[in-house]
C-alpha cells in the first residue's frame, strides 16, 4: 500500500484563501472538513451538490490556495483542513467565515 504524504508545500496566501472561501461549494467543503472528528475525510465522504468533475475542480482550488491538504492512500484521496497553518497566519479567519455563513 502506497501512502502519499499530505501536500502542505503551498503557504496559504490571504487573497487566494478569501477567493477560495467565496464560493459556496468550496465553503461547504471547508465546513465539512472543519466539522469532521477524525481530522480528515475521504473524497467520497464530502457531500456537495455538484458532479464529481466539478467537485474535483473545487478541491483543486482549495489545495492551490493552501486551505486544505491532500493525502493519497492507494487509489483513495483524503483531505484535511490546514487549520493550524491558517489560524497561525490568519487568526480567527476560518471561524469567522464559518460563523458568518452558517445556514
Amino acid at each position: 500500500m502506497t501512502v502519499k504524504q499530505a501536500t502542505t508545500d503551498t503557504k496559504p496566501d490571504g487573497l487566494q484563501v478569501i477567493q477560495a472561501l467565496s464560493d459556496p461549494v468550496r465553503l461547504e467543503i471547508v465546513r465539512q472538513l472543519a466539522g469532521c472528528n477524525g481530522g480528515e475525510l475521504g473524497c467520497s465522504a464530502v457531500v456537495v451538490p455538484v458532479s464529481k468533475s466539478t467537485a474535483s475542480h473545487h478541491f483543486k482550488a482549495l489545495l492551490n490556495a493552501g486551505v486544505i491538504a491532500e493525502r493519497g492512500e492507494g487509489t483513495r484521496k483524503f483531505f484535511q483542513l490546514r487549520r493550524n497553518e491558517l489560524d497561525e497566519q490568519f487568526p480567527g479567519l476560518i471561524d469567522s467565515v464559518l460563523r458568518a455563513t452558517s445556514a
